[in-house]
């Protein structure tokens, strides 16, 4: 009934999706493994894309070739761009979409994808022969060989959902949970544990009151993800999301119903987000505060469905309701699901490669929630990168293994395969050392061409970048050239508190000033201006940003360089480091626990010393 694949994918969420359309369009033969062909790219939490560093994130997936960032423009119903008023290695994209949108979208794109099969089943069993994953064998008995297998089960492993006193089994809301994996890995070694998410009440959007609350608008210019011409959301058609608060008065409901909550009553093993806590979480931990913010968010265009953000809890139905029509706004709320925690087994990622190829079973690699992370973005990278590797690993090619100064995507993996996690992982700008290199205006210039030489990003990408990368330096070199007079420019000088100038200067050192921007001096200088407005807006923006951050950009590309000694040095995969006797014993256990590939991944393992690092590399010089 089935051929032999080369790679199947297990699970259609966000890794799964993008897994597959990666492997697929290397010109993989890829087999698609979902319990329900109706969820595929299922938004199960919020229905938004992106937001700090997980913008980012997307931007790098699509420069890459990925799916996500063409499927949250085609479905946006609200755009901003977050923390621009901060400097652009800040600025992170994030859009509200329609989560029907979103899912009928995904699924558009993977059926147009050459080389994607699907088939509806769940798998409870990897075939495994000489310690190499050689396919799946699935609910209904059948036995589907491949290459190489790519596991991406979301919160599906042995999944309880909690809903005060309440378990249901299941991996989400009406769906059953998957069963004999993780027992079956664990019998060939690998380490697996529990971790806690959750999500919020849906509620009836006609029942609510938005006079009571702070309208969000989205931005005036949607700019959006992919670095493709895509269609986008018209500003003006945008729809807003709101903001209320929660009080005392909500605080002391809900907590009538902490005796019965799973996760103060212990039922709860696995430990929850640390960075998107419960409401409940968020009384206890924050005594002291007297509000939190909720964000009230549409989930679609044709629908009235409200997602309420910031009300994450597993707390009783009618405690949740209770306290739910206390909030400002919602005295008159309807509720169409209440929220609930969900607990799942994940693996510690330490047992991975970066390819995230598993240490313990060759051909078989993890991405998303299986690997301890939180979030579609988180994920869906995640995915990419298991996908392409998968491909490259069984037709014999070098791996794609992406530097923390290469990539957000780059960050995470190093920290999941050096650090491990205790806690649903999330990634945020502070935990990437060279943001001002990581931004998200330059994802395609960092990303696209290695790729391209890979077989996943098309030519039209590689066309585009091409074309960016020469309107940049055209308009650096305009602005490097052209001097501005003091009589053109004086008077605006003058208008913004900043010093004027006593003889002409190049535009490109006014532009260097903190209060000055291009589109400043091209409206005080009209020659200047004829020969600019030729170029993309984007283009524009890239040079200003090129030449305003010249200084940073370049002593990060310095440290950068600096480090790479340290990253180049390779560590034989067989070093014995029961040999140096005076590295502290925790080193050693981490060094033969992770096996770290150099010494720059070394440095980064918790609970390991400068010293112990330094120790290592003298031994290894000898």
């Amino acid at each position: 009934m089935f051929p032999k694949y080369n790679v199947i994918v297990v699970g259609a969420g966000h890794a799964g999706c993008e897994a597959a359309a990666a492997a697929a369009n290397m010109g993989s033969k890829v087999l698609l493994v979902t319990m329900n062909m109706q969820t595929i790219a299922q938004m199960s939490c919020n229905p938004a894309m992106g937001g700090i560093a997980k913008g980012q994130i997307i931007r790098e997936i699509d420069a890459l070739g990925g799916y996500s960032g063409i499927v949250s423009d085609l479905s946006t119903i609200q755009f901003r761009m977050l923390n621009k008023s901060k400097g652009p290695a800040m600025w992170s994209p994030r859009t509200q979409n329609d989560r029907h949108l979103f899912a009928s979208k995904w699924r558009e794109m993977l059926e147009n994808t050459p080389n994607v099969d699907f088939y509806q089943d769940s798998v409870n069993e990897l075939i495994i022969k000489n310690n190499k994953a050689c396919g799946v064998i699935t609910s209904l008995g059948h036995k589907i060989e491949a290459d190489a297998v790519v596991i991406t089960s979301g919160t599906f492993l042995n999944g309880i959902m909690h809903i005060g006193e309440k378990q249901i089994g299941g991996g989400r809301v009406a769906e059953k949970a998957a069963t004999g994996i993780t027992e079956q890995l664990v019998s060939f070694g690998l380490e697996s544990d529990r971790l806690k998410t959750g999500t919020p009440p849906r509620v009836d959007g006609r029942s609510l009151d938005y006079s009571k609350m702070e309208e969000q608008k989205g931005d005036e210019e949607v700019v959006g993800f992919s670095y493709l011409n895509i269609e986008k959301v018209k500003p003006e058609n945008q729809r807003s999301c709101h903001i209320t608060y929660t009080d005392a008065r909500v605080h002391e409901m809900l907590k009538t119903g902490f005796d019965r909550s799973p996760m103060y009553q212990g039922r709860i093993e696995g430990v929850g987000p640390r960075y998107c806590p419960s409401i409940e979480d968020k009384i206890n931990r924050f005594a002291d505060r007297e509000r939190h913010q909720l964000f009230v968010e549409p989930e679609g265009w044709n629908t009235v469905e409200i997602y309420v953000n910031g009300f994450s809890t597993s707390l009783p139905e009618e405690v949740q309701y209770e306290a739910l029509r206390m909030v400002p706004g919602f005295e008159k709320a309807r509720m169409f699901r209440p929220g609930y925690a969900i607990e799942y087994d994940y693996f510690q990622p330490t047992q991975l490669t970066y390819t995230l190829e598993t240490k313990a079973l060759e051909n078989l690699y993890f991405a998303g929630q299986i690997n301890g992370t939180t979030g579609y973005e988180e994920a869906a990278c995640q995915g990419i990168m298991a996908g392409m590797n998968a491909h490259l690993k069984i037709n014999n090619q070098p791996p794609l293994i992406l530097q923390r100064s290469e990539a957000y995507i780059g960050v995470l993996i190093d920290d999941l395969i050096s650090k491990g996690t205790e806690e649903p992982y999330r990634m945020f700008t502070s935990r990437a050392e060279f943001r001002t290199l990581l931004r998200q205006d330059n994802a395609d210039l960092r990303l696209t061409e290695m790729s391209y030489k890979l077989g996943l990003a098309k030519e039209e990408r590689m066309r585009r970048v091409e074309e960016k990368t020469e309107q940049v330096t055209e308009i650096k070199n305009v602005l490097n050239t052209e001097s501005i007079e003091p009589e053109t420019i004086n008077a605006f000088l003058t208008d913004i508190d900043s010093a004027t100038i006593t003889e002409k200067q190049k535009a490109s050192k006014l532009l260097l000033r903190p209060n000055i921007s291009l589109q400043q001096i091209l409206s005080n200088n009209e020659l200047l201006n004829e020969k600019i407005n030729i170029f993309d807006t984007e283009c524009l923006e890239q040079a200003e940003i090129q030449i305003k951050y010249e200084r940073y950009i370049e002593k990060e590309k310095e440290i950068v360089d600096r480090m790479a000694t340290l990253e180049n040095k390779l560590i034989p995969t067989n070093f014995d480091y029961d040999k140096i006797a005076a590295i502290s014993i925790e080193a050693r256990q981490k060094f033969k626990k992770i096996r770290p590939l150099t010494l720059g991944q070394a440095s980064r393992i918790s609970g390991v010393n400068p010293s112990d690092v330094q120790i290592l590399m003298v031994f290894m010089g000898r």
